[in-house]
């Protein structure tokens, strides 16, 4: 027990830096406002529309910048000062922030209004998250970022915890127009901390086509084969997984019979296990030497969860299997993030990142669109069992046609990088 604690101990060490720590500070804060947003949005939709395809299209909105502007924006991420890049990222969530809590204050929130803002706030965060998460490691430096990745996921998922619960109780005791007001005041938090820091980039100058420069970070994943390996596992977690998240409200309301407090419980319990499974199991993991076997397994796990859950008409059941099933997925995500940027030449490392994020997120159209299609002619139960199902099948097929999988060791993936 005591060789855990240390372990666990140990992966906080990151925040023994202070420009890492003031940062990450800001981003806590902020982060709860996102997450309370985001529920808020989708409870605007289903309130305006009660339409499983309104919720997915809306998604589909909210990520189509990450597939479309993929390309560019690890390259600019790249090229320009991340830290002012970021500034301006947050001062722009801020303003699209406020123009929600007003048009839903004043009762003149339509869902064509929707429509706009989620486009716009897609290509905020399509330049955002590259430079972001890149930004990490500017700070932390490369033989910390692994562990720093680890803190910033505990740091999401703490957020997907708070938020989510804490917009499901303002919305029933106050109304939905809140949870916007305070999303957009949490991003002067960001903003203050990037004004404060100071961090070390590796800026790469300018020099041809940006997509030519694109395609270096392309080739660098294809040239890693159990890198391209951690990506397609990675798709199938957020294809398949993260989609299911868009029809909670479907799952709230019309099959669990609540409210948006239920709402809010789910996303909650489901961001208290990520946290769970973010601060105790992805330390303990980062010491298993076969990435492989914890990754395929991690991927099952999560994929059978989700089939439970489907079956379950119970609130107290459903809560639970929810929570079970974020246990796991902080493991594939950040072991994918970390070893990425330790592997990526220190220039080029947005650009990889950029990759990894049209992978995970640019892909989220698309899933968004399945799911909610799925959901709107066999219902939504239906739509996240068949998420699950394909998601162990995939897991499986992979075993089967990328077999060198199980015995990957990361002394051997070190050895194949360097």
């Amino acid at each position: 027990m005591k060789k855990v604690i240390s372990t666990v101990l140990e992966g906080y060490s990151p925040l023994k830096i202070r420009n890492l720590r003031i940062y990450l500070a800001g981003q806590a804060i902020s982060l709860v406002g996102t997450w309370m947003q985001a529920t808020a949005q989708s409870w605007v939709v289903w309130d305006l529309s009660h339409s499983v395809l309104q919720l997915g299209i809306v998604s589909m909105l909210g990520f189509i910048a990450f597939l479309i502007l993929g390309p560019w924006t690890g390259v600019w991420a790249d090229r320009l000062n991340r830290r002012k890049l970021l500034i301006g990222t947050q001062v722009s969530a801020l303003i699209l922030a406020i123009i929600f809590a007003i048009l839903v204050q004043i009762n003149l929130i339509k869902i064509w209004h929707i429509y706009i803002l989620s486009t716009l706030l897609g290509i905020v965060n399509s330049l955002d998250m590259p430079a972001q998460q890149a930004f990490i490691g500017d700070l932390a430096g490369m033989e910390q970022i692994r562990k720093a990745v680890v803190i910033n996921s505990a740091i999401i998922q703490i957020s997907r915890m708070a938020g989510p619960a804490m917009a499901g109780w303002m919305i029933a005791a106050a109304g939905v127009a809140p949870a916007f007001w305070i999303n957009g005041l949490s991003f002067i938090a960001v903003i203050i901390t990037l004004m404060m820091v100071t961090s070390h980039q590796v800026i790469h100058p300018k020099s041809g086509n940006h997509l030519n420069e694109f395609k270096e970070g392309i080739d660098f994943i294809r040239n890693n084969p159990r890198i391209l390996d951690l990506m397609i596992l990675t798709l199938l977690l957020t294809f398949f997984g993260f989609s299911i998240i868009q029809i909670m409200p479907a799952i709230a309301t019309d099959v669990l019979k609540g409210h948006s407090e239920v709402l809010g419980l789910l996303l909650g319990a489901s961001g208290a296990g990520a946290l769970i499974g973010a601060t105790l199991f992805v330390p303990i993991f980062a010491k298993f030497k076969r990435i492989g076997v914890v990754v395929t397994s991690a991927v099952v796990y999560t994929g059978f969860c989700f089939i439970l859950f489907s079956l379950s008409k119970n609130l107290y059941i459903s809560t639970f299997i929810i929570f079970m099933s974020g246990l796991f997925a902080p493991v594939i995500f950040t072991t994918t993030n970390g070893l990425l940027q330790i592997f990526a030449p220190p220039h080029m490392r947005a650009r990889v990142l950029s990759v990894l994020l049209m992978v995970t997120f640019g892909v989220q159209p698309i899933a968004s669109l399945f799911i909610g299609l799925t959901g709107h002619f066999v219902g939504p139960e239906m739509a996240i069992l068949l998420n699950g199902v394909i998601m162990i099948v995939g897991s499986l097929l992979m075993l089967f046609f990328r077999s060198e999988l199980m015995k990957w060791e990361l002394g051997i993936l070190t050895k194949q990088s360097t």
